[in-house]
């Protein structure tokens, strides 16, 4: 089997080369790039598993890479070095599809298990007990094997991976609640503060698509999870 392949975007030369070490040590194909552009240029030149950018770096900084990134990929993992994990920056990096941040200095077995973490979750289909794929929300017409959200007379809207992984699960649960912890062990693979406010980012993306149906809502039961509910006219 072939070892998987990561881009590392890191401007430090010393602290990119040690962690590439590592990391090849550990039977990773490692490509390192020394900024933003270099590191876009190469992404569109090869196939890869999993990223790792730095957030601070000069030309282009990891928030442009990674949404760069996004364009071209809508679902390989993505991880953030920073110096500093302010609020703001940690929701800026979730809203651009991050997967995790990881502040410097940081363990390097944990780099390496979150690593492992995120290439397994991708790879692995989420299981739902359930193969049901087609459903009626409100107005909607939501098919999550094609993750096509359809209103009316308009275009249908395509959904991220993610996207429609969670809004398959709140249409299962319809009208009842969908347990913050199911949801993320599901789709994550993880509940922590980071994959809580990755999908707290997704619930807002998710009522941006279904505010075109007044009578559908995503409520937040606090403490406990949310409820997508449907009012019949």
């Amino acid at each position: 089997m072939d070892n998987k392949k990561i881009l590392i975007v890191e401007d430090d030369p010393n602290f990119g080369s040690i962690l590439k070490d590592y990391l090849t040590l550990n039977e990773y194909d490692i490509v390192l790039a020394k900024n933003g552009i270099e590191g876009f240029e190469k992404f569109k030149k090869e196939d890869f598993d999993l990223c790792i950018l730095d957030v601070m770096m000069p030309y282009k900084d990891g928030f442009t890479l990674a949404k760069e990134i996004r364009e071209k990929n809508d679902s390989i993992p993505i991880i953030f070095l920073t110096a500093k994990t302010l609020k703001e920056d940690v929701l800026k990096g979730f809203k651009l599809g991050a997967d995790d941040y990881i502040t410097k200095p940081f363990d390097s077995d944990v780099l390496l298990a979150k690593i492992k973490v995120f290439l397994n979750r991708n790879h692995k289909p989420v299981q739902v007990v359930s193969d049901e794929y087609l459903f009626s929300i409100g107005k909607f017409s939501f098919n999550s094997k094609l993750r096509t959200l359809e209103i009316s007379d308009q275009p249908p809207s395509k959904l991220s991976p993610k996207e429609s992984q969670l809004l398959r699960l709140l249409a299962l649960h319809i009208n009842d609640l969908l347990p913050r912890d199911v949801a993320l062990n599901k789709i994550w693979r993880d509940d922590n503060y980071f994959t809580s406010r990755s999908m707290d980012v997704y619930i807002a993306k998710l009522r941006k698509y279904l505010k075109e149906d007044p009578g559908v809502e995503i409520l937040n039961i606090h403490g406990e999870g949310f409820r997508l509910v449907t009012t019949d006219e």
